[in-house]
Order: structure tokens, then C-alpha cells, then sequence
């Protein structure tokens, strides 16, 4: 398993969650790290849509889970035959790799059937009849490679033999009854013997004990159209071996076939194992084609991906699945909430207006600068989170990281600025849920379940039509979510405001929190502007 480093931003990520964690992951790399990732777990927003698309930078491969899936295990290495393959050839490999199944997959690699020893074991029993080769439609190539034999004439290799299997171990004139055209006889070196198996037209004969075959009765075989093979291996070896020249194909299972996709993850398969037990399992790539196989002992320690959490530490913030990853950093500018790590680990927070501030500290202490690209989404991080620095949450580090970062990127922070906002602000074809859900956060404060959304917007008065809709999804999220109090802002950012609605049955926490009165579901707050400084502490304040 590749040993990635995913770094991530929180849910329904805005633009610092997105460009911090694309510029901590070249930071990375640069130091080193080549296996950081950066990823995503929403959308992206048309405000960071904007940034990336103004600084050529593609956004990160969305990904909703950290479970262990079996990409993360060290598995087992691909075994499998064809199903033109020899069962002596499947039966060989099983003893070697010791792994008791086999898949079957044609030439693009892709499954078609399992080949277990049992099956393989439970099928050549089935199959010891002398039309085993007929049944199978076996190939002379494959008679010969299973006989270790040399061919003394031969039609066609890949001529499909339809006989049955004879041992010619009685005087000619009694065998003679029992060789049809078509057979397949086994002999040794007596010459009235062969002569009779050619006489009745058999399609081959098998020579035991690499005796000689002499040139008239290789004549007589090529005036007959029999081919003739001579194999080290005395009569009963032989007779025991043909069978085992019959194609995996004919034995294989191909139905209720159980396998398992790199992305499925631990949880799903244990519980398939529990209910199948079979010793192994194929797995497959995206295309479907056989890469590895699974067994019980490679589920006892999975690896756990890597995680650095950027712009949150908050559980109900985080990716799902958090809990089964390892999480190596986290480098934030929130309150600490309920984060737990079974190692130590590097934990940044730094009381600053936008995660990126950090980073760029991070690169320059590291000596390096940041790249154009990388400085711009910095910079477009920072103007968002502080809102051009009008937030309360904006800091003179704010300011000089903006200040350095513009002159990398080459832009005009304040006219860069007007363009995204206006870019992010636009709520066109946006519905109620798109609208709630660009900014959405979810808090614990004790017992208390809490959900804070933002939108940022030059046009408040925009958002009238679709307030009643608005309103209507945050009495059924609270009612079906249970949550005890939704605040939606909807932040001014020409005047310095925001709007709030709020839902509830907590409702009394906002208006203590605020100190406003909240007769409907909405009130203005003039100067509100950041939900980390002025709602979330004196939610917390007001709840204990």
C-alpha cells in the first residue's frame, strides 16, 4: 500500500478548509513528504472555485471517508490461471503459493471463475472417467505439457481431442473392441499393439517410458492422421495424469462468485467473510480486473490511512471514518474542541483570522516561498476568511501575510477582492439546501447539539425569495437531526452585518447569547461578522 498522507479541510469546506490544505500539502512535498495528498469532503464553492480557477490550480479529489479499506492491507499477491490452463497447473501453483484458491481471469486480467483446491480436488474425482477429455474439449498442447512428453508426430497442437481414454494393456485382439475412431490410448512398446491403435483410427497415442517409436509405425501414423507423443512416466502415472490435462475452465465455479473492490472497506468485508468462509478471496481493481487476494490474517492489523486535519479539529466537522485513521497533525485557528489522538501528535492553533496565515508562516520558517500559485490561494484563503479583514478575527499577521503573499501572487488584494466576493456572493440557481449547506457547521457544547451556517454576500436583500425555503429546511434538519439550535448568518459584507435566522427549541440561548430579542425566526446584528469570534463563544458563554 502507498503510504499517503491525506490532509484535509472540514465539511462543506469554504475557501481556507480547500486552499490551506492544498498549499500545507505542497509544503509538504517540498519538504520531502512526496506521498502528501491533498483532499476534499464537499463541493467546492463559487467563491473557491474563483481562486482556482484565477490561479490555474485544480481542485483536490473529493473523498467522504477515512475507513480502513483493503487498498490499506498489505493482501495477498495475484494468483491466477486462465481458463485454458491445465488443473495440473492450477493444482501446482496452489501448493506453491499456498493460498487454496485461485482466480480465473481471461486475457484482460478481468474474473470469470474461482479454482479452490477443494473444488479442483472434488472435480478431478468427478471427472475420472475415460470421456473426461471429450467432455472438456482439451487441447493436444495441453495432454502434452500435463505429460512433461515429446511429441513424436504430431496433426495440430491445438487440435481439440473428442475420444475417450484407453490403456491398451491386453493382447491387441482383446483391446481391439474397445479402440474407437477418436480415442486416446495409452501403450508401451509393443509394436502389434500400436499397429492395432492405428489400425482402428484412434486420434492419439501415448507412448509410456519415452520408449522408442519406430519410423514404420510413425508412418503408419501419419497415413492414419494419429499423433503420436512419448512421456517419461510408466502406464499408471500416465493414466493418472491425463485428466489432470483437462482446462481449469471445465472445473471452475462460476457462480455466486465472492470477491472484493480496493475501495470496500474493512468493516463491509469481515462482515462477508463471517457469513462465507472461504479461505481466500479475489480482489479487484476499478476495471474489475484480479490484483490481489484476501484472507481472515490480513484484516488482524490494517494499515490506517494518515491524516493532518487543516482549518478544524471538531469531530462533527471532520471526515467520516476520522476514528479509524491516524491523525499526524492538525493545524487550525479554532477553539479546541473534542479531538482525541492515541499518539502525540503536532497540534498548531494560533488565534489569527484564517488557517493560510499559518501556513505561510510554515513556509517561510521552513525557508522556502511560496510559489505564485500557492501564494495566491494563500492570499484568497486569508481575504475570505476575514472578510478583507472587516472580521473581528483579522490580525496585523493577517495583514502582513496578505501583504507578502499579493506581492508573490500579483495582485491587488482589494480589487482580487471585489472579483471573488462577487464570484462567491451570487446565489443564482442555488437552492435552499446549496445555500445552507456552502458553509455549515456543526458544535458540541455539552449536551447541546449546535449547527452554525455562513453566507457571505454583497446582496443580503438577494436571498428574500428563498428565505421561506430557507427557513422551512432548518425546522426539518433540527426536528430529524436533533439538532437544539440552527443559526443561519447571512453576513453583509458591504455593511458590516449579518441577519440571522435562527431555529430551535434553544432559540433562548441565541437571544442570551446576542442579547437581542428574536420574536420571528430572523434578527439583525449589526457589526456580526465572524462566526469563530462572535457567535460560537458567546453560544458557549450563554450555555453553561
Amino acid at each position: 500500500m502507498e503510504d499517503i498522507i491525506y490532509i484535509t479541510g472540514h465539511k462543506n469546506p469554504d475557501t481556507d478548509s480547500i486552499c490551506s490544505a492544498i498549499s500545507y500539502a505542497e509544503l509538504k512535498k517540498r519538504l520531502g513528504y512526496t506521498n502528501a495528498k491533498a483532499i476534499r469532503l464537499g463541493s467546492v464553492s463559487k467563491e473557491t472555485q474563483f481562486a482556482l480557477d484565477h490561479f490555474n490550480v485544480k481542485a483536490p479529489d473529493l473523498m467522504e471517508s477515512m475507513k480502513a479499506q483493503i487498498a490499506d492491507l498489505n493482501f495477498g499477491p495475484r494468483e491466477a490461471v486462465l481458463p485454458v490452463d491445465t488443473i495440473k497447473k492450477a493444482w501446482e501453483l496452489i501448493k506453491e503459493s499456498d493460498s487454496k484458491t485461485l482466480s480465473v481471469v481471461d486475457e484482460d486480467g478481468k474474473l470469470i471463475g474461482i479454482a479452490s483446491q477443494s473444488t479442483i480436488t472434488s472435480s478431478y474425482m468427478d471427472i475420472w472417467d475415460n470421456a473426461a477429455i471429450q467432455k472438456s474439449n482439451t487441447k493436444m498442447a495441453s495432454i502434452i505439457e500435463t505429460l512433461s512428453a515429446k511429441p513424436v508426430y504430431l496433426i495440430d497442437d491445438g487440435q481439440e481431442l473428442k475420444g475417450k481414454i484407453l490403456v491398451s494393456a491386453m493382447l491387441p485382439d482383446s483391446a481391439e473392441p474397445f479402440v474407437e475412431e477418436g480415442d486416446i490410448v495409452i501403450c508401451g512398446d509393443r509394436l502389434d499393439t500400436q499397429e492395432m491403435i492405428i489400425k482402428n483410427k484412434a486420434a492419439l497415442m501415448i507412448v509410456t517410458g519415452n520408449l522408442p517409436v519406430s519410423k514404420e509405425i510413425v508412418e503408419k501414423a501419419k497415413a492414419a492422421s494419429c499423433s503420436i507423443i512419448s512421456t517419461p512416466y510408466d502406464t499408471f502415472t500416465a493414466s493418472r495424469l491425463v485428466p489432470l490435462s483437462v482446462p481449469v475452465g471445465y472445473v471452475m465455479s462460476t457462480e455466486k462468485l465472492i470477491s472484493f473492490r480496493l475501495d470496500d472497506t474493512i468493516e463491509d468485508v469481515k462482515e462477508v467473510m463471517l457469513d462465507t468462509r472461504f479461505r481466500s478471496y479475489p480482489v479487484l481493481d476499478s476495471d474489475n480486473k484480479v490484483v490481489g487476494n484476501i484472507s481472515r490474517y490480513h484484516l488482524i492489523a490494517p494499515n490506517k490511512k494518515k491524516l493532518i486535519l487543516i482549518d478544524h479539529n471538531e469531530k462533527g466537522q471532520s471526515v467520516n471514518g476520522r476514528e479509524d485513521a491516524e491523525i499526524l497533525e492538525i493545524i487550525d485557528h479554532h477553539r479546541i474542541a473534542d479531538v482525541m489522538t492515541t499518539n502525540p501528535i503536532l497540534y498548531r492553533c494560533e488565534p489569527v483570522g484564517c488557517t493560510a496565515t499559518i501556513v505561510t508562516n510554515m513556509y517561510y520558517e521552513n525557508g522556502l516561498e511560496p510559489t505564485k500559485e500557492i501564494a495566491g490561494l494563500l492570499c484568497s484563503a486569508i481575504i475570505s476568511d476575514t472578510l478583507l479583514f472587516k472580521s473581528p478575527t483579522s490580525t496585523p499577521a493577517d495583514k502582513a501575510a496578505v501583504e507578502k503573499l499579493a506581492a508573490i501572487a500579483g495582485i491587488d488584494p482589494v480589487k482580487y477582492a471585489k472579483e471573488m466576493f462577487k464570484a462567491g456572493s451570487s446565489l443564482a440557481g442555488k437552492s435552499a439546501e446549496d445555500i445552507f449547506n456552502q458553509d455549515f457547521k456543526e458544535f458540541r457544547l455539552g449536551d447541546l447539539k449546535l449547527g452554525v451556517s455562513q453566507i457571505s454576500t454583497m446582496d443580503v436583500e438577494g436571498l428574500n425569495p428563498v428565505k421561506p425555503d430557507l427557513i422551512k429546511l432548518m425546522q426539518d434538519k433540527a426536528k430529524n437531526e436533533n439538532f437544539h439550535l440552527l443559526v443561519l448568518m447571512l453576513t453583509d459584507i458591504l455593511e458590516g452585518g449579518s441577519e440571522l435566522v435562527v431555529i430551535g427549541e434553544r432559540k433562548d440561548l441565541a437571544e442570551k447569547a446576542f442579547d437581542v430579542n428574536i420574536p420571528g425566526d430572523t434578527v439583525y446584528v449589526p457589526g456580526m461578522m465572524s462566526r469563530k469570534k462572535q457567535v460560537i463563544p458567546p453560544l458557549t458563554a450563554a450555555s453553561l
